[in-house]
């Protein structure tokens, strides 16, 4: 089915809400989720509560924290996220950066004690809206990546975010994996029955694993194994992926003193929160030129770059983001495409949760 918006937004809210999440970090999360989905990102979206709900059940979230500041000063500041679920967490986090940017020039917030905290292209988003250039990379719950020449994972999907504010043109916003593609991705195509493209996934020896039930096995349960970095093998530069991906936990997780992996971690027992790391980077263009200086020539940087001759004519030259908002425009006319599997799920999610089912054909 394809489901209209709103009742996807009602339906993630009405489940948090029984959970017991205080109601504003219900609908700040719902918010995230639902525009994840618009967003095409549905690894990210309502798809994750069955997820959250494994959390919830063994004690490792708690739905009613909210975020607090540990230690502030200048342009930085460090933020607790109490082991809630890390959207509130990180939503606050870049309202901080955003606020320290507008002050002084640039704002830094690193977040501990978070959980997973949706797609990391939302909070840049954000940023870029109130008019700041904007950087977030995450630690992950998974060890997922394999390291080029590895066999074993020791890095996880590893998320980077990027955007930048223009004037006649949209924000810039660049949200990557670090991985060839998320675990989540890997998960969302499974659930729809799809094959998983040659080279997302290896096995312990390299060989490439295409089945989606092996490959959610491959990822989320073997020892061995796992996702490539960006670029997929050596020959095709995998090792500027894995840089990348160490790049973003450093950032992430390291620099907070966030969990190195909560999944895997012989030290973490299962009611454990996961300790998951954010940073959030906002900077104000205005700390460095006239206002509208940068969105001007941004502006003219985005139409250089739309003009270029395309070597198909029907597939133009996008800008990163580009996808992302027709996909958007496109859900919110024709509905978010909800398969058979998910759909189970979300009614009995639903029914435990003692809610209705609320999804509604667009």
């Amino acid at each position: 089915m394809r489901a209209t918006a709103d009742s996807v937004r009602a339906q993630i809210l009405a489940i948090l809400t029984a959970w017991g999440m205080p109601r504003d970090l219900a609908e700040e999360t719902a918010t995230v989720m639902l525009d994840t989905d618009l967003m095409g990102v549905d690894s990210h979206g309502i798809g994750m509560l069955a997820s959250y709900e494994g959390m919830r059940r063994a004690g490792q979230v708690k739905l009613d924290a909210r975020p607090t500041v540990l230690r502030e000063g200048g342009p930085v500041a460090l933020v607790d996220g109490g082991a809630g679920l890390g959207h509130p967490a990180a939503a606050f986090a870049m309202r901080l950066a955003v606020k320290k940017a507008k002050e002084v020039g640039v704002g830094a917030v690193a977040v501990v004690n978070s959980h997973h905290f949706g797609a990391a292209g939302w909070y840049v988003r954000q940023a870029a809206a109130e008019g700041c250039v904007a950087l977030v990379t995450s630690g992950t719950r998974t060890l997922a990546m394999v390291p080029t020449r590895g066999a074993v994972p020791v890095l996880g999907t590893n998320p980077i975010a990027f955007a930048a504010p223009g004037r006649r043109q949209s924000p810039v916003v660049l949200d990557m994996a670090t991985t060839t593609a998320a675990a989540n991705k890997v998960r969302a195509k499974a659930l729809r029955g799809k094959p998983i493209p040659e080279g997302w996934v290896m096995d312990g020896a390299g060989n490439p694993v295409t089945d989606g039930a092996a490959a959610v096995a491959q990822v989320f349960d073997k020892p061995e194994g796992g996702l490539s970095p960006v670029g997929g093998t050596p020959d095709m530069a995998s090792h500027k992926g894995y840089g990348l991906g160490m790049m973003a936990h450093i950032l992430g997780a390291t620099l907070s003193g966030a969990s190195f992996s909560p999944i895997r971690n012989r030290t973490q027992r299962p009611e454990d929160p996961d300790n998951i790391g954010h940073f959030m980077l906002a900077i104000d263009p205005t700390a460095f030129r006239m206002p509208g200086a940068f969105e001007h020539d941004l502006d003219d940087m985005v139409e250089v770059l739309r003009a270029t001759p395309p070597a198909d004519p029907a597939l133009p030259v996008l800008i990163p983001g580009d996808p992302e908002n027709a996909e958007r425009e496109a859900r919110l006319a024709d509905g978010i495409p909800i398969p058979p599997a998910l759909d189970r799920q979300i009614r009995d999610i639903a029914l435990r949760a003692n809610v209705g089912y609320l999804l509604e054909q667009a």
